[in-house]
Order: structure tokens, then C-alpha cells, then sequence
């Protein structure tokens, strides 16, 4: 999983614009009271040596700048000079000075590198006219080929997603130099991806649904019903979610799509009550009456024992929204589906009470 629930990427060609940029963004992150362990990536800067590279002089004894890095980088990091094998594993044979001089600023100058030209070594104080004293970054990372800093922080309670919507539009103000960018990463880069994959099954699940249900009266006008009443589930998503101030995220698209099957069950228990009485003789209008009466219980116990078995799940942070979804989208459509579906039938099929009803 990912360090933070909350990271903002900035990416540009400066790293000190970058850092700059960072750092306004974790200020806007400690200025919340709900966010805990502020940081980005970078870490802090390190100090560093960095000769001055004497052209000149180098030059009179053929010694460019790669023979300089490498003589260095042999010195303090060591040079692999073969493989020694240990039964099926070859381990590398690394030579490096002892540790006293590779810990001893002073030996840098020192340091033999050997001349093209004579064919002998010279010391590394005679091709650097000094040393200079900085400070560099310890790590650059890189997206994209391009320079990354990743700002972060988690929540100190509950979930990301109230803190993340505070956060977002504050961050997003940040003005961006010419060339930089801003992505958002943490929890909202993981649903975002989410979501793409599911919404690129989304539509083959729902064809195959609807050809079933098609299929299953092989008629058009019931399909159409049914499938009419799985809107209501939003009033009740929409109640329960701003009732309890809960966000709707990746899970409670979850319970969403789950209550697709559940409502789409309900109604197609109801129309096969209503078209099984028709069949049996019964006229369409108290057909549509009894039909809708006797259904009623079945259908509200099925919604209750769903809901009742979310109840656990109010108390799991991770959960909360797909219980919500769950429990007020079901309960809702439920009762919605008993008094919507017998309209429905009524409408499509021009069914007309009796004169003497």
C-alpha cells in the first residue's frame, strides 16, 4: 500500500522550485487541524564536496572529467575488480581503501588518478583548482522523465476523503510557474483507477443484465419497468449519505452497483406476481391490487435482513459508506419499488379500474 492517503505530485524542471512548491503545500496541510505527518520525498538536503574541475591542468595530462568521477567514486564507493564464487552464488570482489581515508575529507586531494599522457598517476590536487561546500538534494525522483516531488500526509482520525476535499481546492490555488504541473496521488490516484476499470466493465455487466431480464419475460414493456425503479435507490443514497455527513467513495460505489441486483429482484418478484394473477384470469387493475399486497412482505423482509446485516459494518471506517449506500439505498427503493412498479404497470399496459370497483 501507499506511505500517505493524501499526496500531491508537483512536477517541473527546477528542483528548487519544486521544493518552494512543496513546502507551500504542506503548510496548507499543517493548517488543518485533522492532518498528521506532513512530509514529501525529497527528504531534507544533504551537504556535499564538489571539486572545482581545473580544464587547464587536466588537460596538459589528458585527464577529462569521467577520470575524475571515476578515481572518486573507486575511493569512497570501491571498485569491482572480479567475482568469487560461493557454491551457486557469485559474489562481487570490491577493493577500496581503508576506512580512515575514505572518512577523511583532507585525503581527497590526495586521491591518485592516472595520466594518458605520462602514464603514471598524479593526485587529485594537482587537476582541481579547490573544493566547494554545498548543498544538493539526496534524492530526485522522476515521473514521467520528469523532476517529482510528492507532498503527503495522513489523517489523525477518521477517513481521508473529508480531509482530502479541504485540502484540494487550497492546494490547487498554488500558482504553477510555466512548465510545472500538479497530480494528485494517495488514495484519490488509487479509487480514480478504480473506477476507470470498473467503469470500462460497467457497460458489458449492464447488456448482459438487461438481455437476461429481456429474455426472462421475452417481452419489452416489464424489462422497461424494472429497470425504471433502479434510479430510486439515489434518493436514498443521497438521504443517507448527507443525513450521517459520510463521502461517497470507492466502496460505496461498490454497494451502489450491488444494489442494482437487489432492486432489480424485487421488481421482477412483484411483475411475475402481477402477471401470473392476469394469466389465472384475474382482471389487470385488482390483479395489479392483490399483486402489490401479497408481494409486500417478501420483499420488505428480503430489504430488512440486508439492512440489519450492515449494521456491523457502521462502526468500520473502511466500510462506512457501503453500509450507508446499502442500508438507505435498499430501504428507500424498497418502498419506492411496491408504490412506482404498480404505476409503471399500470401506464404501460393502459390498465383502467373497473366500473363497478
Amino acid at each position: 500500500g501507499r506511505d500517505a492517503k493524501i499526496e500531491v505530485r508537483f512536477l517541473g524542471p527546477d528542483a528548487v522550485v519544486l521544493r518552494q512548491l512543496s513546502e507551500q503545500a504542506q503548510a496548507i496541510m499543517f493548517d488543518d487541524p485533522n492532518t498528521r505527518e506532513m512530509r514529501d520525498d525529497w527528504r531534507q538536503p544533504v551537504k556535499v564536496i564538489r571539486p572545482v574541475f581545473n580544464e587547464q591542468a587536466a588537460r596538459q595530462l589528458g585527464i577529462t572529467r569521467d577520470h575524475l568521477s571515476t578515481s572518486l567514486a573507486a575511493a569512497f564507493e570501491g571498485e569491482p575488480i572480479g567475482l568469487y564464487r560461493d557454491g551457486i552464488r557469485l559474489l562481487p570482489i570490491i577493493v577500496w581503501p581503508p576506512a580512515a581515508e575514505r572518512e577523511d575529507v583532507n585525503s581527497i586531494r590526495d586521491i591518485p588518478i592516472r595520466s594518458p599522457i605520462t602514464k603514471t598517476s598524479v593526485p587529485v590536487g594537482q587537476i582541481v583548482s579547490g573544493f566547494d561546500t554545498v548543498w544538493e538534494d539526496a534524492k530526485i525522483y522522476k515521473r514521467d522523465r520528469q523532476r517529482t516531488i510528492t507532498a503527503s500526509c495522513n489523517p489523525i482520525e477518521g477517513l481521508a476523503t473529508p480531509v482530502f476535499e479541504r485540502l484540494r481546492p487550497q492546494i490547487e490555488a498554488i500558482p504553477l510557474p510555466p512548465g510545472y504541473k500538479l497530480e494528485w496521488g494517495g488514495e484519490y490516484e488509487d479509487a480514480s483507477d478504480a473506477n476507470a476499470a470498473i467503469a470500462k466493465s460497467l457497460p458489458m455487466g449492464f447488456l448482459t443484465m438487461i438481455i437476461i431480464v429481456i429474455i426472462l419475460f421475452g417481452k419489452v414493456r416489464q424489462p422497461l419497468i424494472i429497470w425504471l425503479t433502479v434510479p430510486l435507490a439515489i434518493i436514498g443514497i443521497t438521504v443517507g449519505l448527507l443525513l450521517l455527513d459520510v463521502a461517497f467513495g470507492f466502496m460505496g460505489l461498490l454497494g451502489a452497483l450491488s444494489l442494482v441486483g437487489l432492486l432489480i429482484k424485487n421488481a421482477i418478484v412483484l411483475i411475475e406476481e402481477i402477471d401470473m394473477q392476469i394469466e389465472e384470469g384475474k382482471h389487470p387493475y385488482p390483479a395489479i391490487l392483490d399483486a402489490s399486497v401479497s408481494r409486500m412482505r417478501p420483499v420488505l423482509m428480503a430489504a430488512s435482513t440486508t439492512i440489519l446485516g450492515m449494521i456491523p459494518l457502521l462502526t468500520d471506517v473502511f466500510f462506512l459508506d457501503m453500509a450507508v449506500t446499502i442500508m438507505f439505498g435498499l430501504g428507500f427503493a424498497s418502498l419506492l419499488t411496491l408504490i412506482v412498479v404498480p404505476v409503471l404497470y399500470a401506464l404501460f399496459f393502459k390498465v383502467r379500474a373497473p366500473a363497478n370497483h
